[in-house]
């Protein structure tokens, strides 16, 4: 996991923080982050990330449209999203039909966190930094 890199989209910060810090305890070394689905583009094609958290509503652009243009630019890109909406049908229809392939809900709550990214990524439980 020490090479998986992940970028954090979110405009506020704690929750940037609090979401590096789930995946820091669990093991994963390479974080970066983007504050605004304009600077996650721009990282996006540099950075080449193996997984995108992208937090739903955001000033400026939201995470749907910022969904929708990383999947442009590569189509297998893994971006679970992260909502405080997690009973709303309409927005996880949007959601997935953007490319998300996840969610990620708000409150965070480290084992279901955990289990979102690490069933994106591919890796199993038995993966996570033991401490």
């Amino acid at each position: 996991m020490e090479n998986y890199k992940i970028l954090i989209v979110d405009d506020s910060k704690y929750m940037r923080f609090a979401l590096r810090r789930i995946l820091i305890n669990a093991g994963f070394q390479k974080i970066e982050e983007a504050d605004s689905g304009e600077q996650a583009l721009a990282i996006y094609p540099v950075s080449k990330p193996n997984l995108v958290t992208m937090d739903h509503n955001m000033n400026g652009m939201s995470g749907i449209e910022a969904t929708k243009n990383i999947v442009k630019l590569d189509p297998n890109a893994k971006i679970c999203m992260v909502t405080a909406y997690d009973n709303n049908e309409d927005f996880v229809k949007e959601a997935f039909h953007a490319g998300a392939k996840g969610f990620i809900v708000k409150p965070f709550k480290t084992e279901k966190v955990l289990e979102a990214i690490l069933k994106l990524a591919g890796f199993t439980a038995a993966v996570i930094k033991q401490g």
